[in-house]
């Protein structure tokens, strides 16, 4: 029975320790996300800034897996190049070793009264475990609850040792241990397949090596049986991220997995033959069968990983042209925006300014096509062009399927951004998917009515044309202020789009007006005041859906407003806001005075 409670109570911490490492890894790379981001973006081609960049961002978020699948996206998206990013592999093998350091804290020994007893896991995981709490349920500063989770994550990662390390010590007395792993020592492939078996169970190399640490204080595990076992996590480790990085990715983002395996195979060859040959020369007689403990075991995987990273980052560019061999390109394909499709991986869903940064990218180019579109099919009224008008059709069919791959990936995404600043971007670019597909849907109706007009040869009269060339210049000044306040989260330039898209539903209603006179004159027919009211109907749509994207960047901005938005817009349109009146007044005279000039009635 108590065999039994002892089992209980190790799987007991060693989830609180995997739950410890994942909660304060988490919440480290989403605090420092929008820093990994501009980091990893600037990379150079030189690859001894790459590897520290990789040690650094590694040491920093706790995982090298989610360093490789994060420089693994970056590849796939066309940010960092396959060659920048050899460094930054080679660097997270090292900068993963920084855990380890941490938990060779459980080394400390302190007499009473001694100020090195703060710095023991029995006092570090209450003091963290308390000062997370405090952080996260008494403080409400900005990231407030992110550092209270590291905090938290730290405590109960250290709690998760103490549980480990006590409930293995019934083992160590009954010699369990010590036989297990002196048998693991005395096959060395055995205990390289148990290393990397672990590792790959585990899908951490840091969590590996830790649970090693932990066993280290409670039986004696010789030097031969770590060194293996060290050396088996490498390939489990690589081989579960690897799997990652494979997954629906593009050939340079398979590539970055594979150089991984290929570096820690060699790895694994190197640190084999260097300790079996130092150990039949004689210099390892009397560490070969001593006990480690955790902070020898954090030493032996700090030296391991550093010194094959110094002798093997000179031949680093020969993994990549392996990994040509075994990863062949995909045939080529015409996908104008496949780049930034492909940008939209899953493996950023752990740091949210990268995920957002894409769907960003993504939508630019929506808003950029669905402008060009509209422009060219004002072109087409008075110039009708076949083939302009089927570009017209295309740029709308890439904007519904970068619709479409923009708002499954949001969908996905949604459950991973914990952070408030990250879910107000979520829900603007939610808000503006739809904006941005109905700009282009305004683009084909506009086209639309110009072919039915070149088909039945309708003639609109002068005055009318001038009429529209007027709007036109109006819509480009709305549609620029939506650009501004989308690419630069621009506040005045969303607030300069509500007068002028008043003064454009006074001109529609003009216009509107002066065609039925002209229709009553006998000027204009029938058939050519139905194809210009679908025009100017599309012109009004255009102009509401530029206001929608103001008020979607307002809230962005000022969460505060959401509930009072529409009703201060309502207010505004009523003549209640000063400024708004000015503008307004200001626009409707430079436009009407215009429509005057150009012989129009209004």
């Amino acid at each position: 029975m108590t065999i039994v409670l002892n089992i209980i109570s190790l799987l007991g911490g060693l989830a609180m320790f995997l739950y410890g490492m994942r909660l304060m890894g988490a919440n480290l790379k989403e605090g420092s996300s929008g820093t990994l981001k501009l980091a990893m973006e600037k990379v150079t081609n030189n690859p001894i800034k790459a590897f520290f960049l990789g040690l650094a961002v590694t040491a920093i978020i706790q995982s090298s897996t989610a360093t490789i699948v994060i420089t693994s996206g970056l590849v796939a998206a066309g940010i960092i190049s396959l060659d920048q990013s050899l460094g930054i592999l080679v660097g997270a093998n090292v900068g993963t070793t920084i855990t380890g350091q941490i938990i060779r804290l459980l080394d400390v020994n302190a007499e009473a009264g001694s100020f090195l007893q703060f710095f023991q896991p029995s006092t570090l995981a209450p003091l963290a475990l308390t000062l997370g709490m405090l952080l996260i349920m008494g403080f409400r500063f900005k990231r407030s609850d992110s550092v209270g989770n590291i905090a938290v994550g730290f405590g109960i990662l250290f709690s998760g040792l103490l549980n480990m390390t006590s409930a293995v010590s019934s083992f160590a007395n009954s010699g369990f241990l010590t036989t297990l792993f002196a048998n693991l020592g005395d096959n060395p492939f055995l205990g390289y397949l148990a290393g990397a078996g672990i590792a790959f169970v585990l899908q951490s190399s840091s969590a590996t090596v830790g649970i090693l640490q932990a066993f280290s204080m409670a039986g004696d595990i010789p030097f031969r049986t770590i060194y293996v076992m060290i050396v088996g996590v490498y390939l489990g480790d690589c081989v579960t991220t690897a799997i990652v990085c494979s997954i629906g990715a593009k050939p340079d983002a398979k590539r970055v997995g594979i150089v991984n395996i290929l570096f820690n195979l060699c790895k694994t060859i190197l640190v084999i033959l260097a300790v079996e040959i130092i150990y039949r020369v004689g210099l390892l007689d009397t560490l070969w069968n001593r006990p480690m403990h955790s902070g020898g075991i954090a030493n032996i995987n700090t030296i391991f990983n550093l010194s094959s990273a110094i002798l093997l980052l000179p031949i680093v560019r020969l993994y990549k042209k392996m990994s040509y061999v075994i990863i062949k390109d995909e045939p080529a394909k015409e996908d104008p925006y496949a780049a930034q499709i492909s940008a939209l991986n899953p493996v950023f869903f752990s740091t949210p300014a990268l995920a957002l940064r894409s769907c960003y990218d993504i939508l630019t180019i929506m808003f950029e096509l669905a402008y060009d579109g509209i422009n060219r099919a004002f072109g087409l009224v008075t110039n009708f062009d076949e083939k302009v008008y089927k570009e017209i059709l295309e740029n709308e069919e890439h904007i519904d399927r970068l619709t479409d791959c923009v708002d499954n990936y949001l969908v996905q995404l949604s459950p991973h951004t914990t952070e408030e600043h990250f879910n107000r971007i979520l829900t603007q670019y939610h808000k503006l998917i739809s904006e941005f597909e109905h700009l282009g849907d305004a683009a084909v109706y506009i086209a639309e009515a110009a072919r039915k007009k070149d088909e039945e040869n309708v003639e609109f009269t002068e005055v009318a044309l001038k009429e529209l060339s007027l709007t036109r210049l109006l819509l480009n000044s709305i549609l620029d202020y939506a650009r501004m306040a989308f690419e630069k989260r621009d506040i005045d330039s969303a607030y300069h789009i509500e007068p002028l898209e008043e003064v454009m539903d006074d001109m529609i209603h003009t216009l509107h007006d002066n065609h039925l006179a002209r229709l009553r004159e006998g000027t204009c027919s029938i058939r050519a005041g139905i194809l210009l009211m679908e025009i100017l109907t599309n012109l009004e749509r255009i102009a509401d859906t530029c206001s929608n994207i103001g008020v979607a960047t307002i809230v962005r901005v000022h969460p505060e407003k959401t509930d009072a938005m529409h009703t201060f817009i309502s207010s505004m349109h009523q003549g209640n806001d000063s400024v708004f009146n000015r503008e307004y007044q200001k626009a409707r005279e430079l436009y009407f005075t215009q429509l005057t000039q150009a012989g129009t009635k209004n």
